[in-house]
């Protein structure tokens, strides 16, 4: 009777941890959907802008135009609303609100056509593409737990940010080279914790509610965001101008 009732208990386990597995991929199969809408959105806006000559409402003769500076900055605030606030807003507004951060980007995005050449930006986002793809999926294989490091990561995204900032205004090339180092291996590295944190997330949530809809689209925004930032840092250092 004992050995009967380990194994009936061991049989549960087993199939608790298969749901869980169930569950976490088609969380993150809905968090890799939002994501590639949002690269979506980014490149049609990009070719818009460069192809009907939008750019000049983002760059005039004298440097950026006021929205120029708005579509630069106010991601920000979009992302910020999104991720402390989604339990307030409802699922409709919060994807309005990622699609606007999306197109935003694009719009910003648009502007480095014409300080790098075409064949550099294509040639620098396959290689951040292939660097977050690899980390990704370290972060979902991997038993460390990374949790620790996710904070450290975290704070040190803060500075780079502050830096990048300050640097806008400053025009410092070795600043610029100084975060952009940095840059890499902290988005490297959130990388991984931010897909090891969603699988969890996926795997304790029931799919298909408004929460987890609502999870999957911050958890694609917090991807896009990295792989966005990676792009920029190594841009910086390995782009070729025109």
């Amino acid at each position: 009777m004992e050995i009967k009732d380990s194994k009936f208990k061991y049989d549960n386990i087993i199939e608790v941890e298969d749901i869980s597995a169930t569950m976490s991929r088609r969380f993150l199969a809905g968090v890799f959907s939002w994501m590639f809408l949002a690269l979506g959105v980014s490149a049609v806006t990009v070719y818009l802008f460069l192809n009907m000559g939008l750019i000049n409402l983002v760059v005039g003769p004298t440097g950026y135009t006021g929205f120029g500076l708005f579509a630069i900055f106010s991601p920000l605030a979009f992302s910020l609303v999104m991720q402390f606030g989604y339990n307030r807003i409802s699922y409709p507004i919060l994807v309005l609100l990622f699609v606007a951060y999306a197109t935003l980007i694009g719009i910003s995005l648009s502007v480095i056509f014409l300080i790098y050449t075409a064949a550099s930006i294509l040639g620098v986002f396959i290689t951040a593409s292939v660097t977050f793809g690899i980390m990704a999926i370290a972060g979902y294989t991997t038993q460390m737990d990374l949790t620790r490091f996710g904070s450290i990561l975290y704070i040190l995204f803060i500075g780079i940010f502050v830096a990048s900032l300050a640097n806008f205004f400053m025009h410092s090339e070795q600043m610029s080279y100084i975060i952009s180092y940095i840059g890499i291996a902290v988005f490297t590295g959130l990388t991984a914790y931010y897909m090891q944190m969603l699988k969890r997330i996926g795997a304790g949530i029931e799919y298909g509610d408004a929460s987890s809809k609502k999870l999957a689209l911050i958890g694609a925004l917090a991807l896009y965001i990295t792989l966005i930032n990676l792009f920029f840092m190594i841009l910086r250092l390995f782009g070729r101008r025109r």
